[in-house]
């Protein structure tokens, strides 16, 4: 039991256990409220970073930190792109935040498809991936704060920041797709019978 509750694990429970906080605060009537939730979003996206390191420098990398370090991201990923469409209806929000909801579940569940037949390695998470993670981050962070700061329109770039966040996701799950396709396909069991032959 001990080590599921190293630090790096402990440090994405927290992550989780601040999603019920970040949704309550979100909808606080205070002018503050805003602020709150924008620094609730940011200890996670910190403790998501931070448990990673510890990880590596620590050697405490495990099999349930494996498995729950990216369902906490997805899971207040998610639950931010939620609250931002429920506040904000309009169209042209609604339709990045789907695409990036239904790319985390399509990519997932090929995940979780290829790693039940060995073939985890072919879908390990790319730089694209990275890079789009870190336009997410920043998309939802000038989201969720709102107001503008001085003359920086945060919400227009915040928007403009999705987009390029929802433009990667849908070229990271191609990349994926085409990794996996041979496997999906089923040329790698028509390759192995010809070599049987």
């Amino acid at each position: 039991m001990h080590l599921l509750l190293n630090i790096p694990n402990t440090l994405t429970l927290v992550r989780i256990a601040l999603i019920p906080v970040f949704v309550v605060v979100f909808y606080l009537p205070f002018k503050w409220s805003n602020d709150a939730a924008t620094w609730i979003f940011v200890i996670a996206a910190a403790t998501d970073w931070l448990d990673g390191y510890l990880a590596r420098k620590l050697g405490q990398s495990s099999p349930f930190g494996a498995f729950l370090d990216p369902v906490a991201d997805k899971l207040m990923v998610a639950v931010a792109l939620v609250l931002l469409v429920q506040i904000d209806e309009k169209a042209w929000l609604v339709m990045p935040a789907t695409i990036i909801i239904g790319r985390e579940i399509a990519v997932s569940a090929l995940r979780e498809w290829m790693a039940g037949i060995g073939e985890r390695t072919k879908v390990a998470v790319s730089v694209i991936g990275k890079i789009k993670t870190t336009f997410q981050m920043v998309a939802l962070l000038l989201l969720l704060y709102r107001e503008p700061l001085g003359d920086f329109p945060t919400y227009d770039v915040g928007v403009v920041s999705l987009y390029a966040a929802a433009i990667l996701t849908l070229w990271s799950m191609y990349l994926y797709l085409r990794a996996a396709w041979p496997v999906l396909s089923g040329a790698n069991n028509a390759g192995d019978s010809s070599a049987e032959q």
